[in-house]
């Protein structure tokens, strides 16, 4: 087991007020945090170019938000169960979001 996070990707995101430049503390990604209390907003990373990763949790609509992929299935709960016919992937969807991020 570990940590589960659930993020949504987008081409690009703005955001109010401002969060100016994001920081990296691990090579290749960068990431934005709450100015005021540090909670995390999003990130972006190398090898995921031109999208934006934020986390479903501080998204206001999340419910509205359609998944078209769900990666690390084989890492998935067991008591979590996902009745949606979205894509399963095993380990990263990197090839996956670059490619749909490319038009492929």
């Amino acid at each position: 087991g570990g940590p589960v996070g659930a993020f949504a990707a987008f081409g690009a995101v703005t955001a109010s007020p401002d969060l100016g430049v994001g920081r990296s503390f691990t090579p290749g990604v960068t990431r934005w945090v709450c100015l005021e209390c540090g909670s995390p907003l999003m990130a972006q990373f190398e090898y995921l170019p031109g999208q934006v990763y934020v986390p479903l949790g501080v998204i206001e609509e999340a419910d509205q938000l359609q998944p078209r992929v769900h990666c690390h299935e084989d890492k998935r709960l067991s008591w979590l169960h996902i009745q949606d016919d979205a894509r399963r992937i095993e380990g990263s969807a990197r090839g996956h979001l670059n490619a749909a991020a490319e038009g492929s």
